[in-house]
């Protein structure tokens, strides 16, 4: 149906623009990340480049401890997230969490294996099968006397070293598999 031939036609799409729905996503998806930005800590927070007004409302969010506040605070940083390019930030971002991710899946390596050290004896030369370089006697004497402390009620000082010694061992084999591929 037209209504003149100047006017286009009722029934023609309308322009390609988010809907209401995608850009109140959007906004939140912004405000989340400045969110992300307010639980940096003072380094990380210097090292993203931010435009100083969004650097002072990040900072402000900080300081503000009442909940009302600081939604408000967090709402002003999506606004003013919106006149930025966040995809840097983002990127950024992601790449702290995984190395974090990375780092928390080598401590539950490290635990699963000091667990199973002390739990199987078989443990320990699976370990040197996987792991060659690593020190067997040393290994040995710590789960002995890790096993004794618990017993006894002791401080767990061979515990801890037995953690890491594993670290040291792992992280050698990890090091020498670099040098290896290089």
């Amino acid at each position: 149906m037209y209504h003149s031939s100047s006017r286009h036609c009722l029934f023609s799409m309308p322009e390609e623009r988010p809907s209401k729905t995608q850009r109140k996503k959007q906004m939140h998806d912004l405000q989340d990340l400045g969110a992300e930005l307010v639980e940096l800590n003072e380094e990380q927070l210097a090292s993203v480049e931010l435009p100083e007004r969004l650097l002072d409302a990040v900072k402000e969010a900080r300081r503000t401890t009442k909940f009302e506040a600081r939604r408000r605070q967090l709402q002003y940083i999506g606004k003013l997230m919106r006149e930025v390019d966040p995809e840097p930030i983002r990127s950024r971002l992601d790449a702290w969490k995984s190395v974090s991710r990375a780092h928390t899946a080598r401590l539950h390596l490290l635990e699963r294996w000091r667990t199973r050290l002390l739990e199987d004896e078989t443990a320990i030369t699976e370990l040197m099968r996987d792991h060659p370089h690593a020190d067997a006697a040393r290994l040995r004497l710590l789960v002995r006397n890790a096993h004794r402390e618990r017993e006894a009620g002791r401080p767990p000082r061979s515990y801890r070293a037995l953690f890491q010694l594993l670290n040291e061992t792992i992280e050698e084999s990890e090091a020498g598999g670099e040098r290896r591929k290089a």
